[in-house]
Parts: C-alpha cells; structure tokens; sequence
C-alpha cells in the first residue's frame, strides 16, 4: 500500500510539471521573447534550479553542477549588426542572483587550467550593459582554453553568427555543457568540468535547427552538425518542446 501510494504520489509530480502553467516559469516571465514561441522548455531531471533573465540573453542554472543547464538567445541581423560596435568589457563577476552556496566563484576558476567560457558570447552582446552581463560566471563553464579560443570561437560560434546574418528574421540560439561519465570538478566550490559543449541553432522562418556537438578537450574537431533528436537523445532535454521540424 505505501509503495502503490509513493507511485501515486511521483504520478502527481509528474503530472504536475508535465502540464505546468506559463507561471511555473515566473522568474523568465520577463525573458521569454528569448525562447522559440515564448515556450520555456521543462526540465524535470534535475534540482536546484535557478531562472535567470539578462538584457539579451536567458540563462538555466544548476546549483549543482554550478554552471549554466542551458543558455538562450533570440538573435537577428540587426542584434549582430549592432554588436560589433561592443568592445569586451572582460570583467567577469559572480552573480549574486544565485545563492552562494549553488554559483561558482573567480577563486574556483583561479588556476583551474580552464578558461571561463562563455555559453551565450560576448561578440553577441548588442549594447553595453549586456556586453557586461555576459561576463557573469552564471553564463560560464570551465572550458580548455585552447577549445575556448579556436575550434569553439571560430567554427562554432563564427559559423553561428554568419548563418543568422544570412537568416530571414530571429534566429534562436540554446547553448550548454553535458556531462557523461565520471565528472571532473573545479575549485573548492566543486564547479563540474563538461565533457562536451553544445550549440543548437533553430531557425523558425525555415523549420530547421541543428546543433554543433563539441568535445571539451584542447585538439578537439567540429564534425558535422548533429540532429534536434540526436541532441536530445544526448541532454535529455526538449529544448524545442512542440517545434514541427522538416526533414
């Protein structure tokens, strides 16, 4: 009878998020023109989750892990366009927002052999305040600075950038870690180290969406772009949750 009750019990819950209203997501009520058709995707596997709205960006934080679930970003030509007048601002900051026992901090960081890298890009970032919320530790993960700097900056988030310039309207962006296997961690603070990195890039005017499925070492190669399912087959998460797709 308790275990048929514990079943009971977890079917609710299941139920629960399963068929959550808009208001669940309270916290990105005020960044949800960041998310493909103002839809917040569900996540259910995971604790000590934290929204998180930016200027021009919409960060999903773990307070396990102490790095971002995802990121997301409604990008178009005329964001891009104004981007490039942006200079870095460098100052990377711990983001208060969070608590602190569930963020990362500079010192997990200082002398980790990681770079702090960006998930939602600097170079995306269209004015000056949100060129400086880009460097909160919220929208990092501990990357290998060689990845950070070549294959991910230039063949995935160059790649990215070029394909919305070209784009008939938004275009939106849903960056993250994944972490399979044995997981390394970071600091005192214990910030997990991904294995791999992803970028999906969705384009609602032509129904498609792909994303790039990199290794978090230095040598790492940009193989084809994988599919929205093998994605999600990797992450466990609909980040496109009702998304019609061709192809």
């Amino acid at each position: 009878m308790v275990v048929n009750m514990k079943k009971n019990i977890s079917a609710l819950f299941l139920a629960f998020f399963l068929l959550a209203p808009v208001g669940a997501h309270a916290a990105f009520d005020a960044c949800r023109d960041q998310f493909p058709g103002r839809v917040v995707p569900q996540v259910l596997n995971m604790a000590k989750l934290h929204e998180i709205c930016f200027d021009s960006f919409a960060v999903l934080s773990s307070g396990e892990s102490k790095t971002p679930v995802y990121t997301v970003e409604r990008l178009n030509r005329a964001r891009l366009a104004a981007a490039k007048d942006e200079e870095r601002t460098n100052k990377f900051y711990e983001d208060a927002r969070l608590p602190s026992a569930e963020r990362a901090s500079l010192d997990d960081y200082r002398g980790s052999g990681y770079d702090r890298g960006h998930m939602s890009p600097a170079a995306d970032m269209p004015s000056p305040g949100s060129m400086a919320q880009s460097f909160s530790l919220a929208n990092m993960v501990p990357q290998a600075p060689e990845n950070n700097r070549g294959v991910w900056a230039r063949r995935v988030e160059a790649a990215t950038r070029h394909y919305v310039m070209r784009a008939q309207g938004d275009v939106y962006v849903f960056t993250g870690p994944a972490f399979e296997g044995q997981v390394k961690t970071i600091g005192r603070g214990h910030v997990w180290v991904p294995t791999h990195l992803f970028k999906l890039v969705y384009d609602p005017n032509a129904q498609r969406a792909w994303a790039y499925w990199v290794e978090n070492k230095d040598d790492a190669a940009v193989t084809k772009p994988i599919s929205y399912r093998e994605l999600v087959n990797h992450i466990g998460i609909e980040l496109l949750p009702g998304v019609q797709l061709k192809g």
